[in-house]
This record gives C-alpha cells, structure tokens and sequence, in this order.
C-alpha cells in the first residue's frame, strides 16, 4: 500500500511538474488568474525586462554608458536586490516555478547572439594583427589572472565544492577578459573607432575574447569533472574534435551552399532555416560532450564565410535577438545577484581592492607593452589600458557558468557582477576626461588646386561606390596631365556600406591574397575597382595610386573620408554625385544616404571637393595609346569656388589633348544689383580695410588677367565674356553653349548671391551643386556632358603664417591597413609610423 502510495504521489508530482493546461489560460473571465500559467507570465517578465532595461538605457545615455550596463542594472532591479526584495512582487512576477522557462529562452536568445557574434567575426584578423596586438592582449591578461587567483584566496573557500584549481581558473578569466562587442560600442559613441588607439584595442581584444573562450572551455570541463581528470580529458578532446569537424567538413559544406546561390539573388528559405538548425545541433553537441552549448554556437558562426550569407543572417535576427532575447540573459544575472549577501565593511573592502588591482592590472600590462616596448605615449598607452577593461557577455556567461557549477557561491557571484558593473561603468567617463584626441597632423597649405605648386605633386582623393564610378573619374584623371614635373598621386577609396551590428565595422575585412576567388559581391567589385586603376596606373605615365577601402555606415563615413584627406594631405576630394543616368538619359537616385554624404564631405572637408555628375565622357576620343582628348567648358560667375574650378581647368589645358573654353558671365547695366557675398566668406589675412566684395572682385580679375596673359597665344583655349542681367538670361546664355562639350566644370558657388543666378537656387533640386551645378546637372540639359561641381577650401588663411613644411617628408603616412580602413597596397612608409599594425 505504501509502494502505491508512492507511486501515486509521484504520479501526481510529475502532473503538477507539467500540466497542459497550465500553459495557457481560459481568461479572467473563467475565473483564471493569467500569473498561474506559464506563457502569460513569461511575457510579462519579458516585458518587464524589456522595459525596465529601457528606460534605464535612456537615463544612462547622458553619461555615456553601454547597453550591458543597462541591462544587468535592470536585472539587478527587478530581482532580491530591490523590488524583489518585496515578498508578493517576487512570488507573483518572479516565482520559483517560471525561472526554468526564463532561463531557457535566456539560453536560448545567448545561443544564437553568440552564433551572430561568431559570424561578424574575421579570425584571419588575429593573424594580421601583429606582434604589438597579440603582445598587448596576452600581457593584459596575464596580470589581472593573478589578480584573481590571488582574490581567490580571500573569499570564503567552505562553500566550494570544485578544487582550488578550478575556482583560480574561473576568476582569473573573468577579471582578465575583455568584451569584444561591448568595447566595439564603446569606441564608436567616443568617435574613436577610425583612431589608431581604436583599431589597436580591437585587435587585441579580439584575440583576448579567442584566450577567453578558449579557457572557458578549458575551465568548463574541469569544472564538470573535477573527480577525474581522464572525463576532463576527453571533454578536451571531443571539443577539439568538434573544432576541426566544423572547419573541416562543415565550412567546406556551407561554402558549396553559397556558390550555388547566384550573385546578387537572395538565400532560399531551405538554406537559411538549415543553419539556424545547424546552431542549435552544434549548441547541443558542446552541451552533450560537456562544453558550454554557447560554445558550440559561436564555433559555428565563425566557420560562416564572410560574404552575403552573413549579412542576411544578420539582417534576419539581430533586432530580435539582440533587442528583446539577449537582455534576458542579463536581466537572469541580475536576478540572481543578491546584493545583500555582501555583508560587512571587510568583504566591501575586498571588493573594492579588487576592483582596484584588477583594474590596475590590466592598465599596467597594456601600459608595459604599448609604452615600454613600442613607444606609444604614456596617455594613449594609459587609455588604451582602460579600454581593455571593458567587461560584458563573456564575463557575466563565466560567472554564470560558475553560479551553476557550484564554483561560485551567492556572495562571490554577487561580488563578481558589481565588479563587473564597476569596471565597465567608469571607462567611458575617465577615457573622455584624459584622452581628446586631438590631430597631430601638421599644418600644410595645398588644400587646394589654386595653391598647389605648378611643380610639386598634386595629391587627389577619390571616392568610389561602385565599378560604374570607375571609367569617367579615371579619364578625368587622366586628363589631369600628370607630368614628371607635377605628378598625380591618387588615393582610391571604395566606400562600401556598413551592415550589422557596429562590431562588424571593425571585423569585416576584404583583403586577400591575389589570385584567389572573391568571397562576395563587395570584395569582386573592390577586385574590379583596384585593377582598373592598377592598369591605369601601368599605362599613365607619371601617377601612383593608393587603393583603399572604408566599410563603414553612411551617417559616418564623411568622417573616414576627411580624416583620410586630412593624413594624406590632399589638395581635392572627388565624390561621385548621389543621382545615376538612366538609359533614357534621365537622372535617378541610387541611394538617397549617398546625397547627405556628399553634404557632410561638403560641410566638413579640410580641401577642395569636387561633385562628380557622371554621364560618361561621349565626346572624348584617343589619341594615342596614353592620351585622349576633351572638350572641356569653365563657366566663371566669380567668387573662390569659381577661381578654384578655372585653376583645376587651367591645369587640365596643359595636357596637348584638351581644349579649353572659360566662359565669364558679367553683370550688364540692367542688373539687380553687383555681386554679394555673405559674411562668412571674410578672410582674416585681409588687413587693408577693403570690403569683401572688393576683395573678392579683385581676386577674380587677378586670376582672370594672369590665366588671358599666359594663354593669349594658345590656340586650344578660347575666352568669352557673356553679359548678362538675371537668371532668365544666364539660363539661356547656358543653353545655347557648343554641344561639343563632354565636361562641364563649375563653382559651387557657396555664400554668394548674384543677380546672375537670382531666382535659380529656388528652383534647383539638389542645393549641394549650386545654382549653376544643379542647371547643369538636370535631366533636361545636355543629357551626355559631364559636370564636375567645385568648392574651394576656405580656411587656407589660419595656416598660411604657419611655417608649416608641404614637402612629404614632414609627415609620416597613417597605416591603413586595419580593420575599418583598409589599405590594398601600402607603400612602404616614408618615416616611422606611430603604430604598426
């Protein structure tokens, strides 16, 4: 009888563990309370972390602190720390019974962030890294690892059920790690991602995230099987195993997959739902043979080949998982986390050491290495330091790991999180305080063609989106007329556009060997864009060129762009114009992010920059092997965008295959009113007391005089002077120009206002090109001609009283070849660079 009885009441027990209906509720209206059930509920705690992380992530933006911190705050807050600490919230909202449900969707959302985080990663950048990366992230760990195995022996050991070994093993890699993504987000809201100090502390925490998971694994099978070492041993080998199984079949499997798909067709939904299983499989194989099932997860997505097929899984799971899965996980360490466990002065004191020292630790390594080793400032070094303390997801993922296998107890745990917490939190707020980096770039005074020596080099940066680009911007080079006197020196930047999260701006890398495959659409057009200026550069004699390639989002990239003119002194930024001629011979948008792009060039360049209108150079025809011939056309309204797009045409004339027509509108007798021009424009070289418009007025007839004086007796270039009262007049002065044209090149004509073009601007559709641009541009005008639109540099003045060299030695070039901006060929560097990567 007692035998059925048990029997019975362990029937009854496996009832109550599981009920069908207790998934769901009937409604309030049956009766039910929907905090019975376990779905309602599970969407409530969701919910609740959803928003409580939130409204913490907005309260904490102001003092700059990352998502993570957010999200174990909020955890924290809703768990035995605070409102947990009432009775009735944490039985009704938090109760015992729903914890296995949230800890497996937790898992669940940890699984597939790992996955993501695996397959943004490049594992060839640890090979390209350098001695300095791998120094940094080896000695930075080094010193915070005895920092913990040193606090191990502080904590109260009764508790511990694994050896001493094992719980060392656990601490020392929490305190020594550093958050990849974490830092990544860190280092892009502080502007500091195109630096060199951010570059370098992405590559060595991406090969201290490799250490990390490595003795996670290490530490996780010791941790299992503490009672006999051969079990651990196996667990080893098995992982191993598994490593070399995905490398070796899996990737070979998955690259077959992506060759089958057509370039430019998107994924089918067999394919896609295949890998999203294939995580899950390998997140059971680790979890089976006694690793982390992350473990598994975040192997697989590292054998995912950089290309499309990584895009489209981060397109398809990114906002879900990160945005409502992963907090989660955070928000479980927060609930386990009992701030109240952490008793008496003595065990605060503890912490605070170790926070401290661990702190210190990892500031001191890096600051051996960088400062001592590689003469890195004692600052850069320092921040660099603190930087590499960035704690998040692999921490908290130890330190569960820990909890759950008893290594840990609730006081340690405790402990552990606020460090982690602390750690993180004062980085952005010290960094900002100790490190502005300012430029350390000297002063140079050729931002512009006009300024540019007649025989020194001239320096061109030009911007590519796609191989379209290429044909037109090398003819416009070409036509340039490098000479052994004034060489060209070109640096190529393709601009591709950041997809992802902001860790894949620093991970994705195209560079390869030649001769091998491209792996994706983006790397075979980089491929095509870097051969056609590699044959141009073959065939011109005269020009060098520079291929380069920033990955980067759109809202950012004029930064790359200007800060890459900046490092390489370039006189003139060529950026392709936002609309694309159709077949028709109308115009049309690609992609309007392009056009603010264009603006912030515009708005922030330290040069010239020239608006590219593509319509192909129809008229041009060769002359010989290395020599074409244009018909080019300056219309001059005045002004110092004007004046500068008559020096870049005056240089062109040069060349024996151009001829040259500058055509000078004037104001006649009946006009509004004489040319103005707005306050901005005031040059603070200008003492003698004269107006702007004079000055101004002067400096067009100074150039104008010199370019008719030493042109007079060439046949190739003509002058016309065209009056005119209004914008009536200079539209139809405009339209009855030759057609024979193929290039048009004007002024912006920024801060002016002319009655020339008094009227125009209100009706012209992109304002970036000027009136006159935006006539020239439009589809109704000279469909087949050219346009290339000029602003000239305005703050040459601050550095004309500077001394500063021009020569190119002043200067040693910035190293390119990184994770965000990468150099395809780097010429061997004309003075020791700063960093070498």
């Amino acid at each position: 009888m007692d035998l059925v009885s048990t029997t019975a009441n362990k029937s009854d027990d496996t009832i109550v563990c599981y009920a069908p209906t207790m998934i769901t509720t009937n409604g309030v209206w049956q009766g039910d309370n929907p905090l019975d059930f376990s779905l309602p509920l599970f969407i409530l705690q969701l919910t609740l972390v959803v928003i409580v992380t939130r409204i913490l992530v907005f309260t904490l933006k102001p003092f700059r602190q990352p998502r993570v911190i957010s999200e174990i705050l909020g955890g924290i807050v809703l768990g035995p720390s605070v409102l947990g600490r009432n009775q009735g919230f944490a039985n009704k909202i938090f109760p015992l019974r729903s914890v296995m449900v949230l800890e497996t969707m937790a898992n669940v959302g940890l699984l597939y962030f790992l996955f993501l985080v695996g397959v943004e990663m490049d594992i060839s950048v640890i090979r390209r890294t350098g001695k300095k990366a791998l120094a940094i992230a080896v000695v930075g760990m080094i010193l915070p690892f005895v920092v913990g195995a040193c606090f191990s022996f502080l904590l109260p050991s009764k508790m511990h059920v694994t050896t001493q070994g094992t719980f060392i093993l656990f601490l020392g890699i929490a305190l020594s790690v550093t958050a990849f993504p974490v830092l990544a987000r860190i280092l892009a809201e502080l502007k500091l991602i195109n630096t060199e100090i951010g570059r370098l502390a992405l590559s060595s925490a991406l090969v201290n995230d490799m250490c990390a998971w490595i003795l996670l694994a290490l530490a996780v099978a010791l941790a299992e099987n503490d009672t006999s070492s051969l079990a651990s041993l196996w667990v080893i080998l098995s992982s191993t195993a598994f490593v070399f199984f995905c490398i070796f079949v899996v990737r070979p499997g998955i690259s077959w997959m992506i060759r089958r798909t057509p370039e430019g067709e998107s994924f089918s939904e067999f394919h896609i739902c295949l890998i999203l299983t294939g995580v899950m499989i390998c997140g059971f194989i680790t979890d089976a043979i006694g690793t982390h099932s992350v473990f598994g997860a975040f192997v697989f997505g590292l054998i995912i080949p950089n290309g499309p097929l990584g895009v489209t899984l981060i397109e398809k799971l990114e906002d879900f998982v990160s945005g409502l899965l992963l907090p989660l996980f955070f928000a479980i360490s927060g609930l386990k986390t009992d701030i109240s466990y952490i008793r008496g002065g003595s065990t605060w004191g503890i912490m605070i050491v170790v926070i401290v020292l661990a702190f210190a630790g990892k500031v001191a390594g890096t600051l051996l290495v960088a400062a001592v080793f590689y003469q890195m400032p004692v600052r850069e070094g320092f921040t660099l330091g603190l930087l590499m303390n960035t704690k998040g997801l692999v921490e908290m993922i130890v330190l569960n790991v820990a909890r759950d296998q008893k290594v840990l107890d609730e006081q340690s745990f405790a402990m552990m999180v606020i460090v982690a917490i602390v750690m993180t939190a004062i980085i952005t707020p010290i960094v900002i305080s100790i490190y502005r980096p300012g430029r350390r770039f000297i002063p140079y005074k050729r931002r512009t063609i006009q300024r540019s020596k007649p025989d020194g080099e001239l320096r061109v940066l030009t911007c590519i989106h796609t191989p379209r680009n290429v044909p037109t911007i090398i003819d416009l080079l070409e036509a340039s007329h490098p000479t052994k006197k004034s060489p060209i020196c070109v640096y190529v930047l393709h601009l591709v556009e950041l997809t992802g999260r902001a860790s894949a701006m620093l991970i994705v890398h195209n560079t390869r060997k030649s001769g091998r495959p491209a792996l994706n659409r983006t790397q075979a057009q980089s491929d095509h864009i870097i051969n056609a200026f590699e044959n141009f550069e073959q065939h011109v004699g005269c020009v060098s060129v520079q291929p380069l390639t920033a990955i980067s989002p759109y809202s950012s990239m004029h930064e790359d762009i200007c800060n890459l003119a900046e490092d390489k002194r370039v006189a003139l930024i060529i950026i392709p114009f936002h609309k694309q001629q159709t077949i028709d011979g109308g115009m049309e948008a690609t992609n309007p992010a392009l056009r603010l792009l264009n603006q912030n060039v515009l708005a922030n360049s330290p040069c010239s920059v020239g608006i590219l209108v593509d319509k192909g150079l129809s008229g041009s025809t060769r002359l010989a092997a290395n020599q074409v011939s244009h018909h080019i056309a300056v219309l001059f309204f005045g002004g110092p965008d004007d004046r500068e797009a008559l020096a870049y045409a005056w240089r062109m004339s040069e060349h024996p295959g151009i001829t040259l027509a500058v055509l000078r509108f004037i104001p006649g007798e009946e006009a509004a009113e004489p040319v103005q021009h707005i306050s901005n424009l005031k040059d603070p070289t200008n003492l003698s007391g004269e107006s702007v418009d004079a000055r101004e007025k002067k400096l067009d007839e100074e150039i104008l005089k010199e370019f008719r004086v030493k042109n007079a007796e060439d046949e190739s270039i003509i002058y016309i002077e065209k009056v005119v009262n209004n914008g009536e007049e200079t539209v139809a002065a405009v339209r009855t120009i030759d057609s024979a044209h193929d290039l048009f090149i004007v002024g912006r004509g920024q801060g002016m206002i002319s009655p020339l073009t008094a009227g125009l601007t209100d009706w012209s559709e992109c304002q970036e090109l000027g009136a006159i641009g935006d006539l020239l541009a439009s589809s109704d005008f000279a469909s087949t001609v050219s346009v290339l639109v000029v602003q000239q540099y305005l703050g040459i003045g601050s550095h004309e009283g500077s001394g500063a060299s021009d020569s190119p030695t002043a200067l040693p070039d910035e190293d390119y070849n990184s994770i965000e901006l990468i150099n395809r060929r780097p010429t061997p560097p004309r003075g020791q660079p700063v960093f070498n990567q």
